[in-house]
């Protein structure tokens, strides 16, 4: 195994993963709220987002790379407005009913992942990173191996589950220090932040062709 190829793509998922946008912010928001399992599954869903990416953009499958990048725009207004909803959602929500009904439902696992899966696969710009950072570092080029390939996307997977784990078992660390007072102005700025981050995915839709996705892969 190319140990070379498996550290580069641990660091990559971890890039990629790090910056805290809408997704780590909502990933932190449900640690606090409803716990350490609700937290990683959470990661766990952008991470597999992520990784459809990262197949796409190593294994050069064009025609589904140029579709996503010709419909970016209604993507990412989809996108923006799915995470507005989820914004406004936490804003009202009231975190003691929260607690108790997770205490008496059970988390929602299934709900947790696939909502951070689709607001994470809404932005396409996603494959755009990755062929850049996978050209620059020499990651792959044209006469790379299947297996050399499937290794490195493993290894991103790896890399950006591993990240959420840190940051997670970060937050999980300070849950039992917050009160309920907190959580609520928690979930307030939680809500704000996200729905700002929304507001920006759409309105960057309508940004002129000159700054689009396709524009910077010619």
């Amino acid at each position: 195994m190319n140990l070379d190829l498996v550290l580069k793509g641990i660091i990559v998922g971890i890039s990629v993963s790090a910056p805290l946008g809408p997704i780590g912010v909502l990933c932190i928001q449900r640690t606090l709220n409803k716990g350490y399992a609700s937290g990683i599954v959470s990661g766990l869903g952008a991470a597999s987002a992520d990784v459809i990416y990262a197949i796409i953009a190593g294994f050069g499958i064009t025609f589904i790379s140029d579709f996503l990048i010709e419909q970016q725009d209604v993507i990412r207004i989809v996108g923006g407005t799915f995470l507005t909803i989820i914004g406004i959602r936490i804003y009202f929500s009231n975190p003691i009913k929260q607690i108790r009904a997770h205490r008496a439902q059970g988390n929602k696992f299934f709900s947790d992942y696939i909502t951070t899966f689709f607001v994470t696969i809404s932005n396409p710009i996603t494959i755009l990173a990755f062929g850049i950072i996978f050209s620059s570092f020499n990651m792959i080029d044209n006469n790379s191996e299947a297996g050399n390939i499937t290794v490195l996307i493993i290894s991103v997977f790896s890399g950006a589950i591993l990240w959420w784990l840190i940051l997670i078992s970060i937050v999980s660390l300070f849950r039992k220090k917050i009160r309920l007072r907190n959580l609520f102005w928690i979930n307030k700025i939680t809500g704000v932040l996200i729905v700002l981050f929304a507001l920006f995915v759409i309105i960057s839709a309508f940004i002129p062709s000159t700054f689009s996705l396709g524009r910077l892969l010619n």
